[in-house]
């Protein structure tokens, strides 16, 4: 059956929200416990964002970010040289038939929002916003 050019555009479904969550949850508890037999990860605290999964649950990506958010490259070098024991670990906590690869990147949620806050206090921007609650209050 040939997929649709919508198909790939879709959200997660609800198995792979229930699924990453439950990944995010195992990695935090963890890592909050130190459970993961790594000095550098011990000297850590590292908050696990979010996680996704791809549409087969092959593969999960893990966004994290050390507390304060200084040194995130160093947090996740450390997570990928454990990503075989994080595995183990998750795969013992969640009833799934295969547990998905480990994928970790820098969680950039909170620079984006940081520059968002910055934008939106623009006197430029302040400005339109006036304009547009201005034009709408005439309506």
């Amino acid at each position: 059956m040939a997929k649709n050019r919508f198909e790939d555009q879709r959200g997660p479904n609800q198995r792979q929200l229930r699924v990453a969550e439950l990944i995010r949850r195992t990695l935090s508890e963890a890592l909050m416990r130190g459970e993961v037999h790594d000095p550098d990860l011990s000297r850590m605290s590292i908050t696990i964002g979010e996680v996704r999964l791809s549409a087969d649950l092959s593969i999960a990506t893990v966004y994290a970010l050390p507390l304060g958010g200084k040194g995130g490259e160093e947090a996740v070098k450390a997570l990928a040289r454990n990503k075989g024991e994080l595995r183990r670990i998750v795969g013992r906590a969640i009833k799934i038939k295969h547990t998905p690869e480990l994928r970790f990147l820098v969680d950039e949620t909170f620079d984006q929002m940081d520059h968002t806050h910055r934008l939106l206090q623009q006197e430029d921007v302040q400005r339109d916003l006036r304009k547009s609650d201005d034009e709408a209050g005439d309506d």
